[in-house]
């Protein structure tokens, strides 16, 4: 087994034993009270915690005859609320409430709040159509995190945040739509490309702003075939952020920050939560949050402790 695969399995497996011996045995009331502090369901049929925010519709959609259409990035974006194709929906699939995302219009899925410190967990699966202008790429998705500003800062469609991707083959990279991360990093050739990949023994490596790149790959792909359910985590504490995929730790983040009024860089550590349409169909469940007072241990690899 890969040393780096080997050790995250490793790390999670301790953590895990270790919470159960903690969480059994200690009388430490910080222990305690994270052991049982509860989950806050953000799904419902009325979608009551989130606003949508649907883009440019590309020029291959019909049953819009109304609004201008566009390359699905350039053009006029239908606007806050306004999503006739219901782009974003909620459905029952037996007795649970799963979250429906067609793709057929670049669009996000807001938060009405602001989050610091929490820890966020659902889970997600590809569904069968994918459209224009992504119609013959891969399948991309992907949660927004510390969101700022304005709807449409970015592609006409979304806020300007940090990305937990969520693309096929490459859920839990890292992109920037603006702010800066540092990440432990090397430069790897991939198929003839130069590319940043999560590693836990490199140096730390800005991305964003002023940085080497917008991206950073996952250390290791631990996402499932198409049609099977993933586990998706997303932990942000302070000023760092955690990229959990089916319980294993693929990317920790550090320092982050966006640029100011006067356009020095500041430290963000809360934001609002988007939920990405891009051109592909999604599947949501079971979406809910935690505030948290420390990084929980099961995660705290060992570059955190």
């Amino acid at each position: 087994m890969d040393k780096f695969v080997w050790t995250n399995y490793r790390t999670v497996l301790l953590g895990f034993v270790a919470g159960i011996l903690l969480a059994g045995c200690s009388k430490d009331p910080a222990i305690i009270a994270e052991s049982v502090s509860e989950w806050t369901p953000l799904i419902d049929s009325n979608l009551q915690h989130w606003e949508k925010f649907i883009g440019v519709p590309h020029y291959s959609i019909k049953n819009l005859p109304d609004h201008p259409k566009g390359d699905g990035i350039n053009g006029t974006p239908l606007g806050l609320n306004n999503d006739p194709l219901s782009v974003f929906k909620t459905e029952m699939v037996g007795d649970e409430m799963y979250l429906h995302i067609s793709g057929e219009i670049y669009g996000g899925l807001t938060t009405k709040k602001e989050y610091t410190n929490y820890h966020l967990k659902m889970d997600f699966k590809w569904g069968e159509k994918v459209y224009e202008p992504r119609l013959v790429q891969k399948r991309d998705n992907g949660i927004l995190y510390h969101c700022y500003g304005p709807h449409g800062a970015f592609w006409n469609v979304w806020m300007s945040s940090h990305e937990f991707q969520v693309q096929e083959a490459d859920i839990g990279d890292y992109f920037s739509l603006g702010p800066g991360m540092d990440v432990r990093a090397r430069l790897r050739d991939t198929d003839g490309e130069n590319t940043w990949i999560y590693d836990p023994n490199a140096t730390l490596s800005t991305f964003g702003e002023g940085g080497v790149g917008g991206r950073c790959r996952r250390g290791i792909n631990m996402e499932k075939a198409i049609g099977e359910w993933n586990t998706l985590e997303l932990i942000c504490f302070e000023d760092k952020t955690i990229h959990v995929v089916n319980g294993i730790v693929v990317m920790v983040l550090h320092n982050s920050r966006k640029r100011d009024s006067s356009g020095a860089w500041e430290t963000i550590k809360k934001g609002r939560i988007q939920i990405q349409s891009e051109a592909a169909e999604a599947w949501y469940r079971r979406i809910m949050i935690r505030q948290i007072t420390e990084i929980p241990e099961v995660y705290r690899v060992d570059e955190l402790r």
